[in-house]
């Protein structure tokens, strides 16, 4: 699933999600840094977590780096809470992500 949201013809806040059949996946939520704290993340979020719920999906994972402390306490604020889980990963391409 691929969501935008648009303000006055104007970009705001893109998500995209995804149902493996077992778990909801939001892979990225932005939205445009002058928006941020205007319910345009919560607002997309909630599109997301319906249209993923009426696809039959009973969980949503979100995975977000330790560091991002802001984006941990916006997920937070909208009711997601830390799994007890290890995500593991390898990445295949080097940049400047490690």
């Amino acid at each position: 699933m691929f969501l935008v949201g648009c303000l006055n013809g104007e970009l705001v806040a893109t998500a995209m999600a995804g149902y493996d059949g077992h778990r909801g996946w939001v892979n990225y939520l932005a939205v445009a840094p002058e928006q941020q704290g205007n319910g345009f993340g919560q607002a997309i979020m909630a599109e997301v977590e319906k249209l993923l719920g009426e696809a039959g999906c009973p969980k949503v994972n979100v995975q977000v780096r330790g560091t991002n402390t802001s984006a941990i306490e916006f997920y937070e604020r909208i009711g997601y809470r830390v799994d007890d889980v290890v995500g593991l990963g390898k990445r295949i391409e080097q940049d400047n992500e490690g």
